[in-house]
Protein backbone atom coordinates (compact mmCIF):
# COMPACT_ATOMS: atom_id res chain seq x y z
CA UNK A 1 0.00 0.00 0.00
CA UNK A 2 1.56 3.52 -0.98
CA UNK A 3 0.06 6.64 0.68
CA UNK A 4 0.19 10.07 -0.50
CA UNK A 5 -0.72 13.44 -0.64
CA UNK A 6 1.01 15.95 -2.15
CA UNK A 7 -0.08 19.55 -1.62
CA UNK A 8 -0.96 22.87 0.64
CA UNK A 9 2.41 22.73 2.24
CA UNK A 10 1.09 19.50 4.22
CA UNK A 11 3.48 17.39 5.61
CA UNK A 12 3.15 13.67 6.13
CA UNK A 13 4.94 12.83 9.15
CA UNK A 14 4.72 9.59 11.27
CA UNK A 15 1.18 9.23 13.06
CA UNK A 16 -0.81 6.55 14.49
CA UNK A 17 -2.72 4.37 11.66
CA UNK A 18 -5.04 1.64 12.83
CA UNK A 19 -5.87 0.53 9.35
CA UNK A 20 -2.10 0.74 8.96
CA UNK A 21 -1.27 -1.04 11.87
CA UNK A 22 -4.18 -3.80 10.33
CA UNK A 23 -2.75 -3.97 7.27
CA UNK A 24 0.89 -4.70 8.45
CA UNK A 25 -0.43 -7.20 10.79
CA UNK A 26 -2.47 -9.29 8.07
CA UNK A 27 1.23 -9.19 6.22
CA UNK A 28 1.37 -6.16 3.86
CA UNK A 29 3.72 -3.33 3.78
CA UNK A 30 2.61 0.49 4.21
CA UNK A 31 4.41 3.08 2.65
CA UNK A 32 4.05 7.16 3.05
CA UNK A 33 5.70 8.99 0.02
CA UNK A 34 6.41 12.25 1.03
CA UNK A 35 5.99 14.40 -2.33
CA UNK A 36 6.34 18.00 -3.52
CA UNK A 37 3.94 20.07 -2.94
CA UNK A 38 3.50 18.84 0.26
CA UNK A 39 5.81 20.72 3.34
CA UNK A 40 8.36 18.38 4.43
CA UNK A 41 11.32 19.99 2.82
CA UNK A 42 10.16 23.61 3.19
CA UNK A 43 7.86 25.78 0.84
CA UNK A 44 10.07 25.44 -1.99
CA UNK A 45 9.45 22.25 -2.11
CA UNK A 46 5.76 23.39 -1.63
CA UNK A 47 6.11 24.81 -4.88
CA UNK A 48 7.30 23.04 -6.97
CA UNK A 49 4.22 20.86 -7.10
CA UNK A 50 1.64 23.30 -7.42
CA UNK A 51 0.09 25.83 -10.44
CA UNK A 52 2.44 25.24 -13.17
CA UNK A 53 4.59 22.00 -11.44
CA UNK A 54 1.44 20.09 -10.38
CA UNK A 55 2.67 17.13 -12.34
CA UNK A 56 5.73 16.71 -10.05
CA UNK A 57 3.72 15.45 -7.36
CA UNK A 58 2.56 12.19 -9.89
CA UNK A 59 5.76 12.15 -10.93
CA UNK A 60 7.45 12.04 -7.06
CA UNK A 61 4.32 9.30 -6.27
CA UNK A 62 5.07 6.90 -9.65
CA UNK A 63 8.88 7.02 -8.50
CA UNK A 64 8.48 5.65 -5.19
CA UNK A 65 5.61 2.85 -6.67
CA UNK A 66 8.72 2.23 -9.04
CA UNK A 67 11.45 2.05 -6.28
CA UNK A 68 9.04 -0.62 -3.92
CA UNK A 69 8.98 -2.49 -7.14
CA UNK A 70 12.59 -2.07 -8.52
CA UNK A 71 13.59 -2.82 -4.44
CA UNK A 72 11.62 -5.87 -4.76
CA UNK A 73 9.20 -5.17 -2.06
CA UNK A 74 6.16 -5.66 -4.34
CA UNK A 75 4.97 -6.05 -7.71
CA UNK A 76 2.55 -4.08 -9.90
CA UNK A 77 0.46 -6.85 -9.57
CA UNK A 78 0.24 -6.58 -6.12
CA UNK A 79 0.63 -2.40 -5.32
CA UNK A 80 -2.36 -0.46 -4.10
CA UNK A 81 -2.69 2.96 -3.54
CA UNK A 82 -4.72 5.43 -0.94
CA UNK A 83 -5.17 8.71 -1.25
CA UNK A 84 -8.41 11.26 -0.30
CA UNK A 85 -8.92 14.86 -0.94
CA UNK A 86 -5.86 16.26 -3.22
CA UNK A 87 -4.59 12.72 -2.57
CA UNK A 88 -7.68 11.78 -3.97
CA UNK A 89 -6.67 13.46 -6.83
CA UNK A 90 -3.02 12.26 -6.87
CA UNK A 91 -4.62 8.37 -7.13
CA UNK A 92 -6.62 9.87 -9.80
CA UNK A 93 -4.08 11.30 -11.52
CA UNK A 94 -1.71 8.04 -11.21
CA UNK A 95 -3.99 5.47 -12.36
CA UNK A 96 -5.13 7.25 -15.25
CA UNK A 97 -1.33 7.90 -16.24
CA UNK A 98 -0.39 5.13 -15.28
CA UNK A 99 -2.85 1.92 -15.02
CA UNK A 100 -0.85 -0.59 -15.47
CA UNK A 101 0.86 0.36 -12.73
CA UNK A 102 -0.99 -0.81 -10.02
CA UNK A 103 -3.29 -3.37 -8.68
CA UNK A 104 -5.73 -1.74 -6.97
CA UNK A 105 -6.91 2.34 -6.20
CA UNK A 106 -8.92 3.94 -2.97
CA UNK A 107 -9.69 7.20 -3.96
CA UNK A 108 -11.82 8.99 -1.18
CA UNK A 109 -13.67 12.37 -1.15
CA UNK A 110 -11.58 13.39 -4.61
CA UNK A 111 -10.70 16.15 -6.76
CA UNK A 112 -10.93 14.59 -10.06
CA UNK A 113 -12.84 17.07 -12.76
CA UNK A 114 -10.17 19.58 -12.76
CA UNK A 115 -11.95 22.15 -15.32
CA UNK A 116 -14.60 22.70 -13.12
CA UNK A 117 -13.38 21.91 -9.26
CA UNK A 118 -13.83 25.55 -8.54
CA UNK A 119 -17.59 25.40 -9.20
CA UNK A 120 -18.46 23.31 -6.52
CA UNK A 121 -17.83 23.18 -2.42
CA UNK A 122 -14.68 24.95 -1.79
CA UNK A 123 -13.27 25.02 -5.19
CA UNK A 124 -12.89 28.99 -5.17
CA UNK A 125 -10.64 28.95 -2.46
CA UNK A 126 -8.06 26.28 -4.43
CA UNK A 127 -7.08 28.09 -7.06
CA UNK A 128 -3.55 29.50 -5.36
CA UNK A 129 -2.81 25.51 -5.61
CA UNK A 130 -3.79 24.46 -8.76
CA UNK A 131 -4.97 27.50 -11.02
CA UNK A 132 -8.10 28.98 -12.72
CA UNK A 133 -9.92 27.42 -15.63
CA UNK A 134 -10.90 31.16 -16.62
CA UNK A 135 -7.36 31.91 -17.35
CA UNK A 136 -6.12 30.26 -20.59
CA UNK A 137 -2.61 29.16 -19.87
CA UNK A 138 -3.69 27.93 -16.72
CA UNK A 139 -6.69 26.11 -18.07
CA UNK A 140 -3.50 24.13 -19.72
CA UNK A 141 -2.04 22.99 -16.83
CA UNK A 142 -5.35 21.75 -15.75
CA UNK A 143 -6.10 19.78 -18.36
CA UNK A 144 -2.41 18.21 -18.79
CA UNK A 145 -3.59 15.72 -15.70
CA UNK A 146 -7.22 16.26 -14.60
CA UNK A 147 -7.77 12.35 -14.35
CA UNK A 148 -11.62 12.49 -15.67
CA UNK A 149 -10.32 14.37 -19.01
CA UNK A 150 -7.55 11.09 -19.56
CA UNK A 151 -9.41 8.46 -19.28
CA UNK A 152 -8.91 6.25 -22.49
CA UNK A 153 -11.47 3.80 -24.07
CA UNK A 154 -9.97 -0.01 -24.01
CA UNK A 155 -7.59 0.53 -21.23
CA UNK A 156 -7.46 -2.35 -18.52
CA UNK A 157 -7.52 0.46 -15.21
CA UNK A 158 -6.81 -1.53 -12.08
CA UNK A 159 -9.37 -2.08 -9.27
CA UNK A 160 -10.62 1.49 -7.90
CA UNK A 161 -13.20 1.87 -5.06
CA UNK A 162 -13.96 5.64 -5.04
CA UNK A 163 -15.80 6.33 -1.47
CA UNK A 164 -17.64 9.64 -1.15
CA UNK A 165 -19.91 11.25 1.67
CA UNK A 166 -22.65 13.10 0.85
CA UNK A 167 -22.23 15.48 4.10
CA UNK A 168 -19.08 16.48 2.36
CA UNK A 169 -18.69 20.72 2.11
CA UNK A 170 -15.29 21.05 0.74
CA UNK A 171 -15.51 18.64 -2.61
CA UNK A 172 -18.42 17.74 -3.84
CA UNK A 173 -19.14 13.86 -4.56
CA UNK A 174 -20.09 14.66 -8.53
CA UNK A 175 -16.09 14.35 -8.99
CA UNK A 176 -15.83 10.82 -7.73
CA UNK A 177 -19.37 9.76 -8.96
CA UNK A 178 -18.17 11.33 -12.97
CA UNK A 179 -14.68 9.31 -12.92
CA UNK A 180 -16.29 6.28 -11.63
CA UNK A 181 -18.99 6.23 -14.37
CA UNK A 182 -15.87 7.42 -17.13
CA UNK A 183 -13.94 4.07 -15.98
CA UNK A 184 -16.83 1.92 -15.74
CA UNK A 185 -17.59 2.97 -19.41
CA UNK A 186 -13.95 3.03 -20.55
CA UNK A 187 -12.02 -0.05 -19.04
CA UNK A 188 -11.17 -3.29 -21.10
CA UNK A 189 -10.59 -5.12 -18.06
CA UNK A 190 -12.79 -7.35 -15.55
CA UNK A 191 -11.50 -5.54 -12.27
CA UNK A 192 -14.16 -3.30 -10.49
CA UNK A 193 -15.03 0.19 -10.10
CA UNK A 194 -17.03 0.66 -7.34
CA UNK A 195 -18.36 3.86 -5.65
CA UNK A 196 -19.17 3.60 -1.96
CA UNK A 197 -21.64 6.50 -1.03
CA UNK A 198 -22.37 7.38 2.83
CA UNK A 199 -24.76 9.27 4.22
CA UNK A 200 -24.87 11.94 7.07
CA UNK A 201 -20.60 12.18 6.75
CA UNK A 202 -18.67 15.14 5.71
CA UNK A 203 -15.15 15.62 4.52
CA UNK A 204 -13.61 14.91 7.69
CA UNK A 205 -14.00 13.54 10.77
CA UNK A 206 -16.39 10.72 11.85
CA UNK A 207 -17.62 8.24 14.88
CA UNK A 208 -15.74 5.23 16.00
CA UNK A 209 -17.97 3.04 14.52
CA UNK A 210 -18.48 4.94 11.16
CA UNK A 211 -14.79 4.83 10.75
CA UNK A 212 -14.30 1.04 11.22
CA UNK A 213 -16.70 0.05 8.64
CA UNK A 214 -15.27 2.57 6.34
CA UNK A 215 -12.27 1.16 6.83
CA UNK A 216 -13.58 -2.47 6.60
CA UNK A 217 -14.26 -2.18 3.67
CA UNK A 218 -11.31 -0.54 1.97
CA UNK A 219 -9.14 -3.05 3.62
CA UNK A 220 -11.22 -5.74 2.13
CA UNK A 221 -11.38 -4.39 -0.61
CA UNK A 222 -7.76 -3.91 -0.88
CA UNK A 223 -6.99 -7.13 0.14
CA UNK A 224 -9.18 -8.76 -2.82
CA UNK A 225 -7.38 -7.22 -5.26
CA UNK A 226 -3.82 -7.44 -4.07
CA UNK A 227 -3.54 -11.20 -3.45
CA UNK A 228 -1.27 -12.74 -5.29
CA UNK A 229 -2.50 -14.65 -7.97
Amino acid sequence: MLYGYGGFNISLTPWYSAMAIAWAEAGGVWAVANLRGGGEEGEQWHRDGMLARKQNVFDDFHAAADWLVASGTTTPAQLAIMGGSNGGLLVGAALTQRPAAYAAVVCSAPLLDMVRYELFGLGTTWSGEYGTASDPEQLGWLLSYSPYHHVLAGTNYPAVLFTVFDGDSRVDPLHARKLAAALQHATSGDRPVLLRREGDVGHGNRSVSRSLDLYADELAFLRAYTRQR
